[in-house]
Parts: C-alpha cells; sequence; structure tokens
C-alpha cells in the first residue's frame, strides 16, 4: 500500500500497456506481442484526491495501512473498548465505500482491461511458436552428435595407445640407463677387487646414489633385470657405508684432513651426510657419558657385587678398607684423570670433523658441506657434544657428591687437585683448537658451563677452608674467655693455617681470590674476637707509673695483631692487585682493633706531652739581660717534657715497638711505629705553633727558645722516633730555629719561609710588632690552649681571616692618630696572608 498522502494505484492501473490497441495488432510478431503485455506502463496518473486517503488520519482505519496489522490484535483491542457495535458498524460503512472505489476504479480502467487480455493471446501464440522450434534444434544436436561420437571415440584410443607407448620408451630408456650406471659400478668394484683399499669410495657412492635415485624417480621397480641388479647395488651400498665409516673415523681419531673429506663425500654422494653426522653426533655423546659414567659412578667405584672388595680397595658400601684408603683414592684420581683424556679426545675429533665440513665443498655443485649439515639457527656440532658431555659430568658429580662420603671427601679435600685437572682440560682443547679461521671448539660460555659442574665441590671446598680457620681462631679467641691473651705459638698457628690455605690454590688465580675470600671471613671474625679481647678503663689510659697489666695485655694483643696484619700482608705482596682488595677490608679490621689497644694510651702520652709544651706561656721570654743569655739550662717545661718522653720510652714504647732488626727484616713499618711517628709529628708541630705563639720574645729569648728546641729534637729523636724521618714537621722545626734569629727586612727574601706554615709565620711576626697589634688569641681573649683547639679545626684560610681581621684593627687605630707609618711586620704580614689567600684560590 501506498503512504496516507496518496492513494496507490490500483493494481488495475500499474498493469496498464502503453501501447494501444490498434499498435498492439500491427506488432509484427508474438514475441513482440508478449514484451508488449509483459511491460505494461500506466498512461495517465490520477492527481485527485481518493476517498480513502481519509483512513490514514482515521484512528481506526488506520493499523489497516500498517505492514505489521494483526487482525488478532485489532479485534481484542475492538472488544475491550467497550463499544464493539460502533466499530463495527464504522467497519461495515469502510467496507462499502471499498467497494464502491473499487467498482470505479474498474469501470474507469475498461479498455485498458480487454486491452490485455488481447495481450495475452498474443503470448500464448508466440509460445506455441517457440516450442516447435526448440524440438527442432533438439534434433539437430541428436544427429550430430551421433555423427562425432565414432571419431572421438577413435582419437581417445589413440592417444591411449601413444601415451602407453611413451611411458614404455621412457622407461626402457632409464631403465637402459641404470644398467649402464650398474654396470660402470660394477666395474669399478671389479677393478679393486685385489686391493678394496684403492676403490674409489667417492665415485662409487655417486653411482650408487644416481642408480637408486633413478629407479625411485621412475619407478623402475618390478623389472625383473633391475630387480636383480638393486639386489647387488644394495649389497656394494652397504659396503661403500662400512668402509667410508672406517675412513671418516680413522681420520677423525689422527686428525687426518683428507680421510675425513674423503668419509664425508661419500656420504654426500650418498645422499646420507646430515644422517651420518648425527649418528656420529650420538655416538660420540655416548662414549663420553660412558665414560664419565665409569669413572664417576658409585658401582664402579664400590667394585663388581659378590667381591669384597673393588678397585683401588673399596668396599661394597664406597667406603675404603682399612689400610686402603690411599690406594682406592689414587685409583679415583686416576679413573678421572682417564675419564679427562677421553673428554679431550672426543672434543678434539669433533672439532676436527667440523673443521674439515666448513672447509670442503662438493667438486660439482660447490655446496659447503657444513651448510648440508647445518641450518641456520642450529647449533654447531662441538657445542652440541660439549653440552651433553657437560650435562652427564654435571650429573655424576653431584651424584658421587651426595651418595658416597668416600668421594665426597676426596674431591672436596683435593678440589685444587680436582680444579687443576678441569682447568688444564679446558686448556689442552683451547691451546689444540686454536686455528686461525677456525671457531675454537669451546666458548668461554662453554668454560664456564665445566667449571660449574664442580661447583658443589668448590663450595664444600671453601666450606671446610672456612670451617678450619673459623675453629682456629675460636679456638685461639674463645668468647668465654676476656681475661686471656692468646700465646705466640697459638698466633703462629693461624698465620701458618692461612699461609697452606693460599698456598695450596696459589696455582690458578680464580681459586686463590675464593680462598682469599674465606681468609678474609676467618680475619673479621679474628679481628671482632680480638676486639673483646681489648681492656679499657682507668688502667688501660694511665702514663704517670708503670705499666698494668692491663697496659700489658694490650701490648700483647697488638703485637700479635701487629704479627698477623704483617705476615699476611706479606702472603699477598706477589699476587695481583685484586688480591690485596679482596683482603683489604680485613686487614683493615686487623690494622683498626691494633690501633685501638693502644690508641688511648698514646692519646693520653700526647696529651701529657701538650700539657708540658702548654707551659711554654708560662716562661718569661721577654726578659732582657747576659744572665738570661748565658744560662745552659733547658727551661723547665722542656725538662718535664724529656722526662715524660723517658718515661713513655721505658715504660710502654720499649715494649711496642720493634727492635731495629726484625723492623728491617719485616720491611713493613709497624703499627705502634706508625703511631709513635704520628705522635712525634704533632708534638712538633704543636711546639711550634705556641713557639710562634710567644709574645714578647727578647733576643736572650730567642737564645732560650733556640735551646729548648734543640732539646726537643734530641730527647724525640732518641727516644720516639728519628726526626730526620718526619718530612715537614722537621723541617718546620729547623726552619724556626734560624728564622726568629733574622731581622725583619730579611724575612721576606728567606727560603725558611717556605718549610713553615703561615699561620706560624704571621703569629711569630705578632712578636715582632707594637702591643696595639693584637694577635687573634688576645683579640678574642682565649688561652693558649682554646686557641689551639680553634687553630686543630680551621683550615690555613680560616686563620688568615682571623689574623686579617687584627690587621685591619691595627691599621684603624694608626689611621685614628693621622700617623703616616705602620710598623714594618704590617705590609710583610699582609703579603705573606695574600699569598696564602692565592695559593688556596689555586688549590680549589
Amino acid at each position: 500500500m501506498a503512504s496516507p498522502a496518496a492513494a496507490p494505484p490500483s493494481p488495475f492501473q500499474s498493469q496498464r500497456s502503453p501501447l494501444s490497441s490498434s499498435q498492439a495488432g500491427a506488432a509484427a510478431s508474438p514475441i513482440h506481442r508478449l514484451s508488449t503485455f509483459t511491460s505494461p506502463h500506466p498512461t495517465n496518473t490520477t492527481t485527485a484526491t481518493s476517498p480513502l486517503d481519509s483512513f490514514a488520519s482515521d484512528p481506526v482505519f488506520s493499523a489497516f495501512l500498517s505492514p505489521s496489522f494483526s487482525s488478532s490484535s485489532f479485534s481484542s483491542a475492538a472488544l475491550s473498548s467497550g463499544s464493539p457495535a460502533s466499530t463495527a458498524e464504522k467497519l461495515q460503512k469502510a467496507i462499502r465505500l471499498l467497494e464502491s472505489q473499487l467498482r470505479s476504479e474498474v469501470l474507469s480502467r475498461h479498455n485498458d482491461l480487454l486491452s490485455q487480455l488481447s495481450s495475452l493471446k498474443h503470448a500464448e501464440n508466440a509460445l506455441s511458436t517457440i516450442r516447435s522450434g526448440v524440438s527442432s534444434l533438439q534434433s539437430s544436436v541428436r544427429r550430430v552428435r551421433s555423427e562425432l561420437s565414432e571419431p572421438r571415440n577413435v582419437v581417445s584410443t589413440k592417444t591411449v595407445q601413444f601415451s602407453n607407448l611413451h611411458e614404455t620408451t621412457e622407461l626402457l630408456q632409464h631403465t637402459i640407463r641404470a644398467l649402464r650406471l650398474s654396470k660402470k659400478l660394477r666395474d669399478l668394484a671389479s677393478a679393486s677387487a685385489d686391493e678394496p683399499e684403492k676403490l674409489d669410495l667417492a665415485k662409487a657412492a655417486q653411482l650408487h646414489c644416481e642408480i637408486l635415485s633413478l629407479c625411485n624417480e621412475y619407478d623402475l621397480a618390478g623389472i625383473d633385470v633391475v630387480d636383480e641388479e638393486l639386489k647387488w647395488v644394495n649389497e656394494i651400498g652397504d659396503k661403500l657405508r662400512s668402509e667410508a665409516m672406517k675412513v671418516l673415523e680413522r681420520g677423525m681419531e689422527g686428525l687426518n684432513q683428507a680421510e675425513v673429506g674423503t668419509g664425508l663425500q661419500v656420504f654426500y654422494n650418498l645422499g646420507e651426510l646430515k644422517a651420518t653426522i648425527e649418528q656420529l653426533m650420538i655416538k660420540y655423546k655416548g662414549m663420553g657419558v660412558k665414560s664419565i659414567s665409569v669413572a664417576l659412578d658409585m658401582k664402579s667405584i664400590s667394585g663388581t657385587a659378590g667381591s669384597g672388595y673393588g678397585p683401588g680397595g673399596i668396599r661394597g658400601s664406597g667406603t675404603p678398607q682399612i689400610g686402603g684408603g690411599a690406594k682406592a683414592r689414587e685409583a679415583l684420581w686416576q679413573r678421572l684423570g682417564t675419564c679427562l683424556d677421553q673428554l679431550h679426545s672426543i672434543v678434539i675429533a669433533v672439532w676436527h670433523l667440523q673443521r674439515v665440513l666448513s672447509k670442503k665443498r662438493d667438486p660439482f655443485t660447490h655446496v659447503l658441506l657444513l651448510d648440508d649439515v647445518i641450518q641456520e639457527g642450529d647449533s654447531m656440532l662441538t657445542d652440541r657434544v660439549w653440552e651433553a658431555l657437560v650435562k652427564a659430568f654435571a650429573t655424576q658429580m653431584k651424584s658421587a657428591f651426595t651418595a658416597s662420603s668416600f668421594v665426597k671427601e676426596i674431591f672436596t679435600m683435593g678440589y685444587p687437585k680436582l680444579f687443576s685437572m678441569i682447568e688444564n682440560l679446558l686448556e689442552r682443547i683451547s691451546r689444540d683448537t686454536d686455528v686461525k679461521g677456525v671457531v675454537p671448539a669451546i666458548s668461554s660460555g662453554g668454560k664456564d658451563q665445566m667449571v660449574a659442574a664442580i661447583e658443589i665441590f668448590q663450595n664444600a671446598f671453601l666450606g671446610f677452608c672456612l670451617s678450619r680457620l673459623s675453629d682456629l681462631v675460636s679456638s685461639v679467641f674463645p668468647v668465654s674467655s676476656r681475661g686471656s691473651v692468646p700465646s705466640k705459638e697459638q698466633i703462629s698457628k693461624i698465620i701458618s693455617r692461612i699461609q697452606e690455605e693460599i698456598e695450596s690454590v696459589q696455582m690458578d688465580g680464580h681459586l686463590t681470590l675464593l680462598v682469599l675470600r674465606q681468609v678474609g671471613k676467618a680475619l673479621l671474625l679474628l679481628a671482632e674476637r680480638a676486639e673483646c679481647q681489648i681492656s679499657t678503663g682507668p688502667e688501660a689510659r694511665q702514663v704517670s707509673g708503670p705499666a698494668t697489666p692491663a697496659q700489658l695485655k694490650n701490648f700483647t694483643l697488638c703485637q700479635h695483631l701487629q704479627e698477623i696484619h704483617s705476615r699476611v700482608s706479606s702472603m699477598i705482596t706477589g699476587l695481583p692487585i685484586i688480591a690485596s682488595d679482596v683482603l683489604s677490608p680485613a686487614l683493615g679490621s686487623i690494622y683498626g682493633v691494633a690501633c685501638d689497644s693502644v690508641t688511648s694510651l698514646f692519646q693520653a702520652m700526647l696529651d701529657s706531652l701538650e700539657s708540658c709544651i702548654l707551659q711554654i706561656h708560662d716562661q718569661n721570654f721577654g726578659a732582657l739581660g747576659m744572665n738570661a743569655a748565658i744560662d745552659n739550662n733547658a727551661s723547665p717545661y722542656m725538662e718535664e717534657l724529656q722526662n715524660y718522653i723517658l718515661h713513655f720510652r721505658s715504660e710502654f714504647l720499649s715494649r711496642l715497638l720493634p727492635s731495629s732488626k726484625n723492623a728491617t727484616i719485616s720491611g713493613l713499618e709497624n703499627i705502634c711505629t706508625q703511631l709513635v711517628r704520628s705522635m712525634t709529628s704533632r708534638v712538633l708541630i704543636f711546639f711550634i705553633r705556641h713557639a710562634s705563639l710567644v709574645r714578647p720574645l727578647s733576643e736572650s729569648g730567642k737564645l732560650r727558645m733556640a735551646r729548648d728546641m734543640a732539646e726537643l729534637e734530641l730527647a724525640v729523636g732518641q727516644n720516639l722516633y728519628p726526626v730526620e724521618q718526619l718530612g715537614a714537621p722537621y723541617r718546620a722545626l729547623r726552619a724556626f730555629r734560624p728564622l726568629i734569629f733574622l731581622e725583619t727586612s730579611q724575612l721576606e727574601a728567606s727560603p725558611l719561609l717556605h718549610d713553615l706554615p703561615a699561620s706560624v709565620i704571621l703569629h711569630h711576626l705578632y712578636s715582632r710588632g707594637p702591643e696595639e697589634l693584637q694577635s687573634p688569641m688576645q683579640r678574642n681573649k682565649l688561652t693558649p690552649q682554646q686557641y689551639s683547639l680553634w687553630l686543630d679545626s680551621q683550615g690555613e684560610d680560616q686563620v688568615w681571616k682571623g689574623i686579617k681581621a687584627t690587621l685591619d684593627d691595627y691599621a684603624a687605630k694608626v689611621r685614628a692618630r693621622g700617623d703616616k707609618e705602620f710598623t714594618a711586620v704590617y705590609p710583610l704580614m699582609l703579603q705573606v696572608g695574600s699569598s696564602l689567600t692565592e695559593n688556596s684560590r689555586a688549590t680549589t
């Protein structure tokens, strides 16, 4: 139906023909009339509004125009609306209206309907004519078919006959060729019947392969003469394979490239190269695995069943009989050595095979034989065999470790020998396969795999090494006994054990580093235990009386640790630097504990000496007169300092410092010697600092101070440390003594200034200036001890800032008085300070 806006054209209207009745009668043929009947087009269109258009807007009748109209739904809605009679009446009225409209349409299109009836008659006549034509055509086709069938059958028969003749001819040709090739093969075989070694295996293999390929490709089986010949060909093929395998294996064992190349060429010509190589790889893998199993399998170690003892005196349980341990151990090492030799031979043979494969090409196709065996992405032959051997070796090693305490003990205690044998195997393989332009048999990763196979024994060996050292340290330094100090013999025993552990593995650098790590752990344990033995408290720090038992204990402990430190350090002197790096933390701990045992004593001694030097400020160095200059006695503070030094030497340092003979033999500076050197340097620097702070300083005071410096140098050099070996502190002391006697005008050009710290020079210049030029200590009202502590915490540039502030104050006072000249030391101090600033900037 059409949309509600316009009534759809009547079905009768849509079937009207565009031809008039006269035109239809004038049609040339029934086909033309048929087309006229089947393709009607309306001649006019009714534009007047149809009464049915009102249905679209009616709420009842509009439902009948919907494509999804349902009579049952409409009836149900009408009955439930409450006025079904009214709806029925409306429907009757609509039906009458539709009937009236239909009647009107039929009457208005009466002529068109009659025209359509005439067209149907013409179509029927046309169909009748077509039927007779089709029947005639079918009769003609049947006649033609009967005429062509006989020639077609003849052609088909002749074609089959020709095809059979062609196939027979080809079969005869290929058969003749196969027989000729077989004859050549027979002639080749008969020519070398008396001397089989002269048989050209490669050529025979080529003929054999061609014969079989020909028979398979053209299906020559079933021909009697060919079948008889194939029996012999297969027999000669087996012979060729056997001879070629002998040549190939002989060449691999003897590393003869010519024989290996001949064997490979035979199998390549046979078309069996890849399968043969795979077979060889399986064979050599099996040989290696069997060798490993024989050497390390517990059954071979325990001996055959039923016998009380196996080879080497091993019981069935895997434990050596009484008195047979050494023999069993030797037998096990011998079996392992034999196994490794066989592994070497296998790897070299496979590498030699791979080497020839990578060089040899087929003379006719120029194909590289290796490309025929190994495809892209496949691993090399040596890698395959080595992986299988390493896997079997690792499995057997693990099994031996867990299954036999006897084997575990031998390989654990003798791990350096085991590791050396493995390293020797790897080195031999690398050396024997080191050929320019050829891939080596084993990569670095492959070597690591072999070493990792015995890692289980390595871990056990290192654990046993650490256990031996730790047990020895624990026995010498027991936790329960803090009061006792180990004897010299016990310390020597620890040192000897460490030396034995290092010497047992010193042939291999990697293993040496592993053992050194265990030694380091033991030394750390020793340092920890020794630290617990150190005595502390007032008794360990007193310096006024003779050495106390606590101090004597600390002295002994320090000497023991010094001995361990020096001896272990000398052990690794000839080793690579990395060995020192491995033991450096442990040796540092030993050194630190040794220092800690006497550090409090040395600090107490230094404090006493500094207290004596601080008394220099209680002396009168500004006195004038000949009596002060003629007095040859040392100052009271210097006499007290000398007494302290003598006391320290006799009571403490004589027990700590080694004799000159021992020091020469060891070649290393003693820990206590270094502490004494540090203390001595501090004493000299401390004295120079406070001597430069003395103010005023008269000429007689200078003589007295020079005498004190001479006494100090003598006391220190004879009782503490050779002063000439102290370096900068001694040069400063030697420079300060003549410096105080120079005129101020001579100071600027004096070379003595280069050996003295700038702060010492500046502080001394205060003693040459007027009183109004105050030093930082005077300006800030500090005691000499307080100012000295401040100097210890500051650098030279910070000290100059404090001195510069006093110079600025002095300059301000001079300018305030209106004076135009400064004291002679003022510009000199500015010059020394500026040079200090420039040096500081250059350093940064």
